[in-house]
């Protein structure tokens, strides 16, 4: 049984009273995502996102081992999300539940069978040894929206991180250190990210980055993926009361505005962190180098 606190009766009618005179609980206006907040660890591709009180963390992480035998030129790249107490009371550990299901489904779909990241790119030997990139997804903090902040996160972090670099030698692989190469960005091709629509009052009022509480007054969602070029990655409408085919086409051009806004912002944070490593590295090649130049002497 769950454990998340149901909506009252009360709640609801007032949640869809609201938003038939066009005005949301939190102020914002019906296409207007919350406060986002991106931020870095100290490895390449860690990343912490806030959006609104929906928090999360994304790791990505690589491994060399074998390609498919399918696909022998291609590398491997995984999602993985569990969704644990930590995020939510409702959700037990080590046990899946539809979200976790739906949420990983739609993110695979969006990034991955779109080739978002090259995998072709992530092979070392054909048919022997590729590189597999994994993407590690932990919630801290449930409050709606799942999906869209983790495929911000994902995203931000498969740009974010840097694998080891690696050659082959007499027909061995060698990995380098971060410490002995400069490590190696990975091949994106696009940008996709995917756009969570709820409906309410037969359709009649649509949002986008719904609060849990608006999640649960929700009639049904609408799950666009698309890149920032405009180019549809995924559709998904699979719950819910029926919506207008006119409503999708419109919101689908909402979509693609949200898509290049997003983007941009992922694009300024990821400069900002960037440039502040090169920095750091600088300064410690400056440091490395006086060190030997005081030995020396």
């Amino acid at each position: 049984m769950s454990k998340e606190a149901q909506l009252s009766i009360a709640e609801r009618d007032f949640i869809l009273e609201a938003l038939r005179e066009d005005v949301r609980l939190d102020g914002r206006q019906p296409d207007q995502f919350r406060p986002m907040d991106i931020t870095f660890g100290e490895e390449y591709g860690h990343v912490k996102l806030q959006l609104g009180k929906t928090s999360l963390i994304v790791r990505i992480s690589a491994e060399v081992t074998k390609p498919r035998e399918e696909r022998p030129f291609d590398g491997l790249f995984n999602i993985n999300m569990e969704l644990s107490s930590m995020g939510s009371p409702a959700w037990e550990n080590g046990r899946s539940n539809d979200l976790e299901a739906s949420a990983t489904n739609t993110l695979d779909r969006v990034i991955r069978h779109s080739n978002a990241l090259d995998t072709e790119s992530l092979c070392i030997i054909k048919g022997v040894s590729c590189w597999s990139i994994r993407a590690d997804v932990h919630v801290i903090d449930y409050d709606g929206n799942l999906t869209d902040a983790a495929c911000i996160a994902i995203m931000t972090g498969l740009q974010h991180f840097r694998r080891p670099d690696a050659v082959v030698k007499d027909g061995r692989v060698i990995v380098y250190g971060v410490e002995e190469r400069v490590p190696v960005a990975l091949n994106i091709t696009h940008k996709p990210l995917s756009i969570t629509f709820n409906t309410f009052n037969d359709s009649k009022h649509v949002i986008v980055d719904a609060t849990l509480k608006e999640e649960q007054a929700s009639e049904g969602d609408l799950v666009i993926g698309i890149n920032s070029a405009g180019e549809l990655c995924y559709m998904s409408k699979i719950e819910g009361s029926p919506i207008n085919p006119m409503v999708i086409v419109n919101k689908t051009s909402v979509a693609w505005d949200k898509v290049k806004e997003l983007n941009l912002i992922i694009d300024k944070v990821l400069r900002t962190d960037l440039a502040k490593r090169a920095k750091v590295g600088m300064a410690d090649e400056s440091r490395a180098e006086n060190d030997r130049l005081v030995a020396t002497e």
